[in-house]
């Protein structure tokens, strides 16, 4: 028996495709008319907030005080990472977390960008610090979680409120040049 292979057809180039629609059609012309006139809703992706004007400005001036915090608190991070640990480490992460604060909460707190979910985590983490530190590691790490996620919904909630205030007003009174 002879072995079945596939056999390649070739297939034909096709001219371009013809600028009219092959069947003329009185509903596809009126529809056509109707989008072109109509403007169109955007697609969800582009209906998302985004930022509107330019950026808040620093409470420090011109100067980028909470980007050095950042890159601070980043090299103070690695630094005790490589030597083992310790109080760098510690403060690594407190520096940083006041420079990236900062940005977000200037930023959310105009209404330029939404940050609610970061924002929401600080204190939802300080009152888990707080119990961990009041009453000790607790046997089931689960139970911390009774007290952190009601903190960390609620502010949540209140951020999220607070920013679509802070927006509307920026949108409906945008900032002078």
């Amino acid at each position: 028996m002879a072995s079945q292979k596939s056999k390649r057809r070739s297939r034909k180039r096709r001219g371009p495709v013809p600028a009219q629609p092959a069947v003329p059609s009185t509903r596809r012309d009126q529809r056509m008319g109707r989008q072109a006139m109509s403007p169109r809703e955007p697609p969800v992706r582009e209906r998302r907030a985004r930022p509107e004007g330019t950026r808040p400005p620093s409470p420090f001036g011109g100067l980028p005080i909470s980007e050095f915090a950042i890159l601070a608190g980043g090299v103070g991070l690695v630094v005790g990472i490589i030597r083992g640990g310790g109080p760098a480490v510690i403060v690594g992460i407190v520096v940083c977390a006041l420079g990236v604060l900062e940005v977000t909460a200037r930023e959310h707190f105009s209404g330029y960008r939404s940050h609610t979910m970061l924002l929401a985590a600080f204190p939802a983490v300080g009152v888990e610090v707080a119990a961990v530190a009041a009453v000790g590691e607790p046997r089931q790490r689960a139970l911390l979680l009774l007290v952190v996620v009601p903190v960390y919904a609620g502010a949540f909630w209140l951020l999220r409120r607070r920013f679509e205030l802070a927006r509307q007003a920026r949108l409906a009174r945008p900032p002078a040049p």
